[in-house]
């Protein structure tokens, strides 16, 4: 390695920071499974009564950004 090599070795992932990720993946998917089901019970309202009952929950993550 050069002085001037600005290249980071990478870093290998840990156990913990693999199982946070699947656990995220694991919870994106079944919340994705359980929408889709409600729109095939319920059809259009199963489609959109879901997606109204997030935007509180999205306007308040918005806050929870913008505040740091």
């Amino acid at each position: 390695m050069t002085a001037t090599d600005t290249h980071a070795a990478p870093q290998a992932t840990t156990d913990a920071e693999t199982i946070t990720v699947l656990r995220i993946l694991l919870s994106v998917a079944v919340f994705v499974a359980g929408w889709a089901t409600s729109v095939a019970l319920w059809g259009v309202p199963g489609l959109y009564i879901p997606a109204l009952a997030l935007v509180p929950v999205a306007w308040g993550m918005l806050i929870v950004i913008s505040r740091g």
